[in-house]
């Protein structure tokens, strides 16, 4: 198995991460985004989405989307569980971790593409759409923080995908879309340092 990788992308780096927490030693080829290696010829061939990351299995198929990466990962290696043990505990995983990808890293994702010059050639930009979107990042991030309370992780009392999720989509909120987080949202930051420390952040 191979890892199609780019460094410096937040869907590539949470496959990263639950490679790291799992302990996993998986080679991994790094594809430019920034200069459109991934939409080469040979590339969509092997991804016709043309995004990062995917894998090569051992029998020459490709797998791309970072969650379902993770699942079949998750199904090889089900140790440290990070995706639920049984069909209640999973279903809420799920739940979070959707609620984190649709409502927090999209809107996110959708400041970055609008406001940034490495799409300006890529896609129609509109600068105002983006800033309305930096803005529901910041509703996002206190709602977060509402949800979060006392808890210790996104979905329950252990770490799991819905952190890395969220981890990675506060990262690339603050990091790259320009959204600052309010230190008045303790919950959030507490919860954000937790994770940040852990050895896995830094893969």
């Amino acid at each position: 198995m191979k890892i199609y990788d780019f460094a410096f992308a937040p869907n590539p780096r949470r496959l990263r991460i639950f490679v790291a927490e799992k302990g996993l030693k998986i080679p991994m080829e790094q594809v430019d985004l920034a200069t459109g290696k991934n939409r080469t010829p040979e590339m969509l061939a092997k991804n016709p989405a043309g995004g990062l990351p995917f894998v090569e299995l051992d029998d020459g198929t490709h797998l791309a989307e970072s969650v379902a990466i993770c699942r079949y990962l998750e199904g090889l290696h089900p140790e440290p569980n990070l995706m639920g043990k049984d069909s209640r505990e999973q279903s809420f995983i799920e739940m979070w971790n959707r609620r984190v990808e649709l409502n927090l890293f999209a809107a996110a994702a959708r400041a970055f593409q609008h406001t940034n010059e490495l799409f300006k050639a890529r896609i129609k930009q509109f600068p105002e759409y983006g800033a309305t979107q930096r803005e529901t990042v910041a509703n996002q991030f206190k709602w977060l923080d509402a949800q979060i309370g006392n808890k210790p992780f996104i979905a329950g009392d252990r770490f799991t995908i819905a952190d890395i999720t969220a981890e990675v989509a506060v990262d690339f909120a603050v990091q790259a879309a320009g959204v600052p987080m309010d230190p008045a949202l303790r919950n959030l930051a507490r919860w954000n340092q937790s994770v940040s420390s852990r050895p896995s952040a830094k893969a």
